[in-house]
């Protein structure tokens, strides 16, 4: 891991209005957006062939005087592939603009646990040592810090032979590795005849399939709890609750959608789905389910302080299913800005909005964080 402290050397030179930046997918432009609506200047770093979205749809038009007119992105620099910004040379290039870099599931992807944690000497904004813990086929992951935090998480089926019920295969897809090739059984046979089925389709990889996690299916609506936890606070008020999202996934939405009968009559390789996210939507919570829901947040942020020092600093998501007493399991764990936190830009989070007396979206939040950070002279907590 790079020491903090030469993260720290690297803020210091920094001049007193750094540029917030983000790999350009997933969230940029709820980062971008929130970072805009604070004062800050916005940088994307974008793979050639995708930057259009950032250089001319949500291009920034300033006045004379600098004030944003439109957009929200000030620049976007390329990159023949995403993993480039680790290059020695690129990375000086950020630290020479003074880029601060809010991590999002885009960098964790294209870039390695070991290239993220030993080699990207640019500050990141949140917890650089906690992005690991989202590979499940790291020996810690996030269930170990579930575990370790009392948080309700799905039962590990140790092999497919001990299958009694109802459970979900997690393993990436065989050819979009960012991507899910998730199925479900209910039985050895079901998990063979699935296995069967999505090999000779190029879905799964037989590779995968030897790391690939086994767990009960919870049975419930999913709620993707966006959090943010302070360090700048005092312990007592640095966790909030911003916000609530679902996902929107391709094939499965679709199915679902289909009367029984209609399902049945589809090709039976049509019948399995994909998981594959392709949208959200925003959700609330019964209110009296909300003291649980801030248990389990307050249980995570001092489970990963213990373990990972110095814990969870900004943006973190727990991915829950509420069952029939709304009772929460955390199925998944984002150590940083969620996939879904782009439906609230602009307009914020219901519970953000509610907490802040103004519209509080995630990307605002992060940089809220940053200004009140440089206010008091202390970014040098907010950063690692």
């Amino acid at each position: 891991m790079i020491p903090r402290g030469e993260i720290e050397q690297i803020v210091a030179g920094y001049p007193a209005e750094p540029r917030i930046a983000a790999v350009g997918s997933h969230s940029a432009l709820d980062i971008a957006e929130g970072a805009a609506s604070e004062g800050f200047r916005t940088l994307v770093l974008a793979e050639q062939g995708r930057e259009t979205t950032y250089s001319r749809y949500f291009r920034s038009v300033r006045d004379p005087a600098g004030q944003r007119i439109r957009g929200c992105v000030d620049e976007v620099w390329t990159y023949p592939r995403f993993s480039e910004v680790a290059a020695p040379d690129a990375q000086a290039r950020l630290r020479d603009a003074a880029a601060l870099l809010v991590p999002n599931r885009a960098l964790s992807s294209y870039l390695s646990s070991d290239a993220i944690e030993r080699d990207l000497r640019v500050p990141i904004v949140g917890s650089r040592a906690l992005l690991r813990i989202e590979e499940r086929s790291e020996r810690e992951n996030y269930y170990t810090l579930l575990e370790a935090a009392g948080i309700p998480a799905p039962a590990a089926v140790p092999s497919p032979a001990e299958i009694d019920g109802l459970v979900i295969v997690k393993l990436p897809h065989a050819e979009k590795r960012l991507e899910r090739g998730f199925f479900t059984a209910a039985s050895r046979s079901e998990f063979e005849r699935k296995r069967a089925g999505l090999l000779a389709r190029g879905v799964i990889a037989e590779a995968d399939l030897a790391s690939a996690r086994i767990e009960r299916y919870v049975i419930g609506p999913v709620f993707n709890f966006n959090f943010f936890f302070s360090p700048l606070a005092a312990r007592s008020d640095g966790l909030e609750l911003l916000g609530v999202d679902e996902r929107r996934e391709s094939s499965l939405d679709g199915l679902v959608r289909l009367p029984a009968p209609q399902q049945l009559e589809l090709p039976e390789a049509a019948r399995i789905p994909d998981y594959t996210v392709v949208g959200h939507a925003s959700l609330t919570v019964r209110e009296s389910i909300l003291e649980e829901v801030f248990r389990i947040g307050e249980r995570f942020v001092d489970a990963a302080r213990a373990r990972y020092p110095p814990g969870i600093l900004g943006a973190f998501t727990l991915q829950t299913c509420l069952d029939r007493d709304g009772k929460p399991t955390v199925f998944d764990v984002a150590a940083r800005i969620g996939g879904g936190t782009n439906i609230h830009l602009s307009v914020g989070h219901p519970y953000g909005n509610a907490l802040w007396g103004e519209p509080m979206s995630t990307g605002r939040r992060i940089a809220r964080e940053v200004r009140t950070a440089l206010q008091m002279g202390r970014l040098n907590e907010v950063v690692t």
